[in-house]
């Protein structure tokens, strides 16, 4: 048994087959019945495969037979079971010098006699005389003839040797090397209290590699301890001096075997049948029922007071009735200890340079092996334990002709072409007067498994276990979003970029969608299903579950797990999905342009039947602004209270007191004094006062005055229209007086006034639009929803009323100074109101009166309605 808890007997059974029974193995990935010239390291790697059959389910207490395929016994002498992948050997046999038809093997000379590896024998077919001691061997050490299960970790197996009056044990369990394994016989006559006075042997292991057992005594339920009168408690009974008519010796068990493979401690000893010692041993009988004891525990190293290994407490113990002779097979396939490499396992330390140096190839894990492998900080070929995004330091002192490198090939040497090497090569070696300091930093695209190997030479390191350490260590940025619910993992990679997403408050799913809102959002969602984490992609165009699509994008290394009902998804993706077809291919991520991100969460997610049920228990109440480039992310920001005050004053001046202006113009002439004109002049200047401040403010908040944007250009454009009409007003020449033809300079300022104020309305209030699209582009929708609205809302009521005046006819009255309305027609008040009322004279007589005539000193007016 070389690994994998390799059992079993083989037969020859002709020239070209062989049988094998109770055969136990622990599966492997690519396992083959493999030949070989010898057992050395080179002739097992120069073996080649003898059967087509796989082996690479677990095997327990099986019987099957092999058929040699293009080979014959004579192409080989070692017989054995091989990991193709890892150029493994699980155990093997060595034929004998004369096998079934009498030839000799070829390689090996008749003075040889061949030995078995642990854990296969070899059986000679029925009639054959075979001489067992110098041509078969011995039975290995992990075969015994009976099997009992003490527990689903502990058994217990046995050989009776009634000639010898002795019996075989081997203890078994599924237990890290630090614990120990007890058994032994109650006191026939105890009822109760099994364990007081017994005799028990106690097994373990001074470290991975000295295993030992020792005869204890037990007289008390308590750690060992010396006494006036000798030792008490549970102690070794070498310890307890001898009666004065009691001359055997104290102990009566010897040590056979022992090893710690796969995570599976056995060891076998012997032990006598009848007692030794009569006041500490107990006779076993071979033909009844016996009360037999056991326990598995912590074993206390010695110390200072205590030179000895001793069981500390028990994790488990019991006691059942055991007939040594009754033959027994309890045991159905191999133990499996549940990650037993981590018992193993070398941790680094952040800031501490591993060792790297050579040294003998004792107990190497990966066998066959040569002589020399490498050892980390004095330790032969562990499996070494790193975390993604962790340094590692290596100082390599092993000797120029080893060099150092980390890679997927299994097997070491010399690597082809197209192995991934993560760290090292050819030019790492190094010596203790001058090392070799490398470093490497595995990311989350690591495997879970590489393997640690010199370039020119196969088979001297062994496995390095890559766990996830902290997303912190993985990614290189990350923020939590907004409310601090959601945290958000990235890092920008050659092929695109790769996220991790983390709900802080336990949770059934989590999402994330890139937008403003998950309304019109490329989402991803990480949930659960049952006990499989999975991750999907959608396209959400609505506020229901049948607005939710599922799309195919191409996610690539998705990991998906939930700790303490906490859940973490990861998943990597291109920038640009370079597809056209498909909705998932506008969903392009521009690393220079802000990614606005939000989030949700939800107790249960089902892609194939979303229902209302479905929907989120919470989500982000604003949207997170993600700057993948820099590493950095800003919340959406609340609106300024200063811009705030800048557009309101615009909107006053631009939608309120200019448009006010300009309808007191139009519509409003019939005031008495001028009404309207002191209403369009104060509208006017009240206007450019405030349009004024609100400059000010935007530009006291920006702290400098920018011109970039389409708002700021029609802005000043508007500004400019506007700061011109006072200017204009000031070069306005005097009206022509009644019956005169007004003057080319007052019709010009007439269109120049009208026209340049007229644009200047329609380009702020165009401005006011472009304003508020800016802020709603920069901030939430939420804050900004229903201004637009509001203002298309305020102009249409202003164009419903100019409209209504239009259609009334207020263009048309004047005041009473100027004009009065005469069924339809307007009439200068200037022209005597006698002549309302009197025929129409001739031209001629009206232009002989004098001014005195036209115009008395005392005239009275009139004003007619319209009817």
């Amino acid at each position: 048994m070389l690994q994998h808890q390799v059992r079993g007997e083989i037969e020859v059974l002709d020239d070209c087959s062989f049988s094998v029974t109770k055969f136990d193995m622990v599966a492997g990935k690519d396992v083959r019945w493999w030949g070989a010239k010898g057992e050395d390291f080179q002739n097992m790697m120069n073996g080649f495969v003898i059967s087509r059959m796989h082996l690479n389910q677990t095997l327990k207490n099986e019987s099957m037979v092999v058929t040699l395929d293009d080979c014959t016994w004579d192409d080989f002498s070692v017989l054995g079971i091989w990991d193709i992948a890892f150029e493994s050997d699980y155990g093997h046999v060595t034929l004998p010098i004369s096998y079934i038809i009498g030839a000799p093997v070829a390689g090996l000379s008749p003075a040889v006699a061949p030995t078995l590896s642990p854990g296969l024998a070899f059986v000679p077919s029925p009639g054959k005389e075979v001489d067992e001691e110098s041509v078969w061997g011995k039975e290995q050490p992990t075969m015994l003839d009976n099997c009992k299960e003490l527990s689903d970790v502990y058994r217990l197996r046995w050989t009776l040797n009634i000639e010898t009056g002795t019996v075989d044990l081997g203890l078994e369990a599924a237990i890290p090397y630090t614990h120990y394994m007890a058994f032994g016989w109650a006191k026939p006559e105890s009822t109760s209290s099994f364990m007081l006075n017994a005799d028990v042997a106690v097994a373990g292991f001074h470290n991975q590699t000295a295993p030992f057992v020792e005869d204890y005594h037990i007289n008390k339920y308590s750690e060992c301890s010396m006494t006036q009168d000798g030792p008490a408690s549970v102690c070794p009974s070498s310890l307890y001096p001898r009666t004065h008519n009691d001359t055997s010796k104290t102990t009566n068990v010897k040590f056979i075997y022992g090893q710690w493979q796969d995570g599976v401690a056995f060891i076998r000893f012997r032990k006598g049948l009848q007692s030794s010692s009569r006041h500490l041993d107990v006779s076993v009988s071979t033909t009844s029922e016996m009360m037999i004891i056991w326990a598995l525990g912590v074993m206390k190293e010695p110390d200072s007071l205590w030179p000895w290994y001793l069981p500390e407490k028990h994790t488990s113990f019991g006691h059942v009735k055991l007939n040594l002779s009754k033959a027994l097979n309890e045991c159905k396939g191999p133990l499996q200890a549940p990650n037993f490499d981590d018992s193993d396992l070398l941790t680094t330390e952040p800031g501490i340079a591993i060792l790297v140096t050579v040294g003998p190839a004792i107990h190497n894990p990966n066998p066959p092996h040569p002589d020399e492998v490498i050892y980390f900080n004095k330790v032969e070929s562990p499996v070494l334990k790193v975390e993604r995004g962790v340094p590692v330091t290596f100082s390599i002192q092993a000797g120029h002709a080893v060099a150092f490198y980390i890679s997927e090939n299994p097997v070491g040497g010399e690597p082809e072409e197209n192995t991934m090497i993560f760290a090292g090569g050819p030019h790492a070696h190094g010596v203790p007067a001058s090392p070799y300091y490398l470093t490497w930093k595995p990311d989350r695209f690591t495997p879970d498994e590489v393997y640690y190997h010199s370039y020119f030479q196969k088979k001297m390191g062994w496995k390095i276990r890559v766990v996830d350490g902290g997303l912190n260590d993985m990614y290189n940025s990350t923020v939590y979003l907004a409310d601090q619910k959601v945290r958000l993992y990235w890092m920008i990679t050659e092929a695109g970029v790769s996220f991790a997403v983390k709900a802080v408050p336990k949770s059934g799913y989590v999402a994330i969608g890139f937008g403003k809102s998950m309304v019109h959002t490329f989402a991803y969602v990480g949930w659960l299903d049952g006990a499989v984490c999975k991750v999907g992609t959608y396209w959400i165009d609505g506020r229901d579950a049948a607005s939710i699509h599922r799309t195919n994008e191409t996610l690539t290394d998705v990991q998906c797990a939930q700790q303490n009902g906490i859940l973490t998804f990861q998943f990597s993706r291109p920038l640009d999905p370079h597809c056209t077809s498909r909705q998932e291919c506008q969903n392009i991520i521009d690393p220079s342009i802000p990614l606005k991100v939000v989030w949700a969460l939800g107790t249960l997610w089902k892609p194939d039947h979303l229902t209302g049920s479905n929907m989120h228990s919470s989500k982000s109440s604003r949207y997170m602004s993600v700057h993948l480039t820099k590493g950095v992310a800003e919340p959406e920001q609340e609106l300024r209270p200063v811009l705030a005050v800048h557009g309101f004053m615009m909107f006053m001046a631009w939608a309120l007191l200019f448009p006010g202006g300009v309808l007191a113009a139009l519509y409003l002439r019939h005031l008495e004094n001028d009404g309207w004109f002191q209403i369009h002049l104060y509208a006017q200047y009240s206007g450019l006062a405030i349009m004024s401040l609100g400059v000010l403010f935007a530009v006291a908040e920006t702290g400098e005055f920018r011109t970039g944007s389409l708002h700021a250009k029609l802005g000043l454009t508007s500004i400019g229209l506007a700061c011109a009409q006072p200017l204009n007003a000031y070069f306005r020449s005097r009206k022509a007086a009644p019956g005169e033809q007004q003057s080319l300079h007052r019709v010009a300022w007439l269109f120049l006034h009208r026209y340049t104020g007229g644009a200047a309305l329609f380009v702020g209030i165009i401005t006011l639009w472009t304003g508020i699209f800016a802020l709603s582009n920069e901030y939430s929708g939420d804050q900004m929803t229903g201004l637009d609205w509001a203002l298309a809302g305020w102009l249409f009521c202003i164009f419903l009323l100019t409209v209504y005046l239009e259609r009334s006819g207020f263009r048309n009255i004047k005041s009473g100074k100027e004009s009065v309305f005469v069924k339809g027609k307007a009439i200068d008040q200037h022209t005597d109101s006698a002549n309302l009322l009197r025929p129409k004279q001739a031209p001629f007589m009206s232009a002989a009166l004098d001014d005195s005539q036209r115009y008395p000193a005392k005239r009275k007016e009139v004003q007619l309605q319209v009817l």
